[in-house]
């Protein structure tokens, strides 16, 4: 006999992307087989107020409590579900209500010949209804990474080395990265995007590189300043006024493309050349060994690192820099910020062009002298 868990299966999350690839998964795999669709009830979740929730709720009770007319077995798929989220429709007496007689139907146990699927984004894990899904069902959640969060690209990017591998795609060190940067965090963009690669790529098998990034892929409005950044760690001069022109003809404030784009990358392109210069051993071409060196560090040797919101080192970002920090010297960084400032009064206070400024600012801080950074 098979256990509950077995029998109910809940996908939710806010990422909405892989709570529908998961859930049809699990909807094609145990749906009735040579039946016609006649064992497999799909009920929209999609409502409009509490009352059509209700209605929703006890069509599903319904369908729970019908037998397949011609035996065998039967799925229930509650298919995106709106109203188990903390919303109006949501706290309503006559969806909790109708929720509560689910609830109650499921407690006492489904038919062996039964499977019942729920998807939905927004569900209110302080409900008992949530509780009883962790309970009694088998449970996958689904949630968008958090980028306010440190470390959120390295949360990505495996995720987006595994859909690479379903397409046929391999990445080159730090296309992966560059990946998660330019395109963003929400699960269907990005792969929409990995399926535009494979198409870019066609038959030609090599790993994708930045350039074919750079050459293909759509920018959100962060890819675009994680494009000046990038082209700022590459020192490539015409690359970052060809992105400073582009961007400030979208409209953007300058102030806002040197304190969201410049000021962070400089800080952590002269953090990181500080620590290269002071720890050497550090190893820098492994993501998780650098993080617990950095943090067995003593404090007095990362008081003035870049941090979090949250207070804790801002990890990711410089391990990011590394490689590209060997671009510049410990002084030209350092001049760098201190330019940074200067650029940034007279962004705010000087009648002068902002174009000119950022401009000018980028010619004295990408120009190449003789010198070699080391």
């Amino acid at each position: 006999m098979a256990s509950s868990k077995d029998r109910i299966l809940a996908f939710v999350g806010s990422d909405e992307a892989q709570v529908k690839e998961a859930a049809l998964a699990a909807v094609r795999q145990r749906s009735p087989q040579d039946d016609g669709g006649m064992g497999t009830d799909i009920v929209d979740g999609g409502s409009e107020n509490s009352e059509d929730a209700a209605r929703i709720v006890r069509e599903v009770i319904m369908a729970l409590q019908t037998l397949p007319f011609f035996g065998g077995t039967k799925l229930v798929w509650l298919k995106n579900a709106n109203f188990l989220g903390d919303s109006v429709t949501g706290r309503a007496a006559a969806t909790q209500d109708a929720v509560k007689e689910l609830e109650a139907l499921l407690a006492k146990g489904l038919p062996d010949e039964v499977c019942f699927v729920i998807s939905a984004t927004a569900i209110d894990k302080r409900r008992a209804f949530y509780k009883f899904l962790q309970k009694s069902a088998t449970l996958e959640v689904f949630d968008k990474v958090d980028i306010s969060r440190e470390g959120w690209e390295s949360k990505l990017v495996p995720l987006i080395v595994k859909r690479g591998r379903r397409l046929g795609l391999d990445f080159a060190p730090g296309a992966a990265e560059h990946f998660v940067m330019t395109v963003g965090e929400d699960t269907r963009q990005l792969e929409s995007e990995l399926v535009k690669l494979r198409a870019y790529l066609g038959n030609d098998e090599r790993p994708v590189t930045s350039d074919d990034l750079r050459e293909i892929i759509s920018k959100t409005r962060g890819g675009i300043v994680f494009e000046i950044g990038n082209a700022i760690g590459r020192r490539d001069l015409p690359k970052a006024l060809q992105l400073l022109e582009h961007f400030l003809r979208l409209g953007e404030s300058a102030v806002g493309i040197i304190r969201a784009a410049i000021i962070p990358k400089i800080r952590n392109l002269l953090a990181a050349r500080d620590l290269m210069d002071r720890h050497r051993n550090l190893p820098w071409n492994n993501y998780n060994a650098f993080q617990a060196a950095l943090e067995r560090l003593p404090e007095s040797e990362t008081a003035t690192l870049p941090r979090t919101k949250q207070g804790k080192l801002s990890v990711y970002p410089l391990f990011l820099a590394a490689g590209e920090a060997k671009k510049y010297s410990l002084s030209e960084l350092a001049n760098a910020l201190r330019g940074c400032l200067d650029a940034d009064y007279q962004l705010v206070f000087s009648s002068t062009p902002p174009k000119l400024v950022l401009s000018q600012f980028l010619i004295k801080t990408l120009a190449r002298t003789d010198k070699k950074a080391g």
